[in-house]
């Protein structure tokens, strides 16, 4: 009988994972538990995503504030930084300027409008052009964004003003804040510079250099080694990091590589299939409501075992079903469709029978979906399996 269903995911419920624990054994054992109670058996190119909150957590990858702010005092001698894009996020930055406020004698803040980064808003697009304001050349303070915009600016979601929020992660008006979209911006103001985005920090680094600045680091450079038995990230510092506690950031997690290889090779050795197994953080998908950009991440996936690397070779079935094919029905469409899969050449890049498949990469397209699996709340799912993710309509 030719099979019914293509590829299936499962949310993997799994014990609160605390620093320390062994996390490829409380993996490997929740996945035992799982099969068990569902009837599944793993089968050849499973993928296991783990997400990295869990990883991070069992690693202890914390800094508090004050480790924050003693590397900041270190970087930034002269106690004046410019803080250039950071995203609009409670959990993801506000904690991170009250540690850098911790540091400094004086924080500019230069926020881009009239989104962030990742798509939260800052103002009404349209009152924009009504106020004939240029986001590509006019630089705003916070007198001007009341002046245009309000007293009271909420987030359509969260409800917080975010200028006045950050603003008021300091006393004594020891944070300013402006509005720009060319990191130049923040020169007038002070030439120490922490370049605080996630995807565009290389350019802003690179354009804030080329214009003279007098120091440049970014939230990638900060935490990137251990001090005094802190958590640190080599390669992302800060980026990636969220609110632990009111005094604790847990930290993007490190040396991902070995714990996806291990839980590979212990299912190899039990099962004798080779699954693949990735660690995921933020999908990468974007609300079409909201227009909010959801990967606050530096990347979907930290870590994961080879045979996640590269993108899909498909062809598209609608194209072959309205085209070559579209003179047979039935079965003999269903065979023949079933032969061009088989025929497909084995890099279809640019090809007229791909058009309409998605170029992205294997690991990002599991990532989003493993995302959307677990959720972020209390779904309590923090591992997930796909199966037949690598399989086509010719598979039986």
């Amino acid at each position: 009988m030719a099979r019914a269903t293509g590829t299936r995911v499962f949310g993997i419920r799994a014990p609160i994972v605390r620093e320390g624990d062994d996390l490829a054994a409380v993996v490997l054992q929740a996945l035992e538990n799982a099969c068990e109670q569902e009837h599944l058996a793993l089968r050849e190119r499973d993928v296991v995503g783990i997400t990295e909150s869990l990883v991070a957590r069992a690693q202890g990858n914390y800094v508090t504030l004050d480790q924050i702010a003693a590397e900041v005092r270190e970087k930034f001698p002269d106690g004046e930084i410019g803080v250039v894009f950071p995203i609009l996020s409670r959990n993801r930055f506000a904690m991170i300027l009250k540690a850098i406020a911790r540091g400094a004698r004086k924080v500019h803040v230069l926020l881009s409008y009239p989104a962030d980064e990742v798509g939260n808003p800052l103002m009404d697009r349209e009152r924009i052009d009504d106020a004939g304001v240029d986001p590509y050349r006019d630089v705003l303070t916070e007198a001007d964004y009341r002046r245009l915009f309000g007293e009271d600016v909420p987030h359509p979601f969260t409800g917080i003003d975010y200028v006045r929020m950050y603003r008021e992660v300091a006393e004594n008006g020891r944070i300013s804040v402006y509005l720009a979209n060319d990191p130049r911006a923040i020169l007038p103001y002070c030439s120490h510079v922490l370049a605080a985005d996630i995807h565009s920090r290389r350019r802003t680094k690179r354009v804030l250099r080329k214009a003279g600045a007098a120091a440049v680091y970014g939230l990638d450079d900060l935490c990137t080694v251990s001090r005094n038995g802190s958590g640190f990230n080599p390669q992302y510092g800060l980026l990636g990091s969220n609110k632990a506690t009111e005094e604790r950031i847990k930290l993007f997690p490190r040396d991902g590589q070995a714990l996806v290889d291990r839980i590979q090779a212990e299912v190899k050795q039990r099962t004798g299939k080779t699954i693949e197994v990735m660690i995921y953080g933020d999908g990468a998908f974007k609300d079409p409501v909201a227009e909010i950009w959801e990967l606050a991440d530096p990347v979907v996936a930290p870590a994961y075992t080879a045979g996640l690397a590269g993108t899909p070779n498909e062809i598209k079935i609608k194209y072959f079903a309205d085209n070559k094919l579209s003179a047979l029905s039935g079965s003999a469409l269903t065979d023949a469709m079933k032969q061009e899969i088989q025929a497909k050449g084995a890099d279809l890049l640019g090809r007229m029978e791909t058009q309409g498949t998605t170029p992205r990469r294997f690991a990002d397209l599991l990532g989003s979906l493993c995302d959307l699996t677990s959720g972020s709340g209390d779904k309590g799912t923090p591992i997930v399996l796909i199966q037949g993710y690598f399989d086509n309509y010719a598979s039986e």
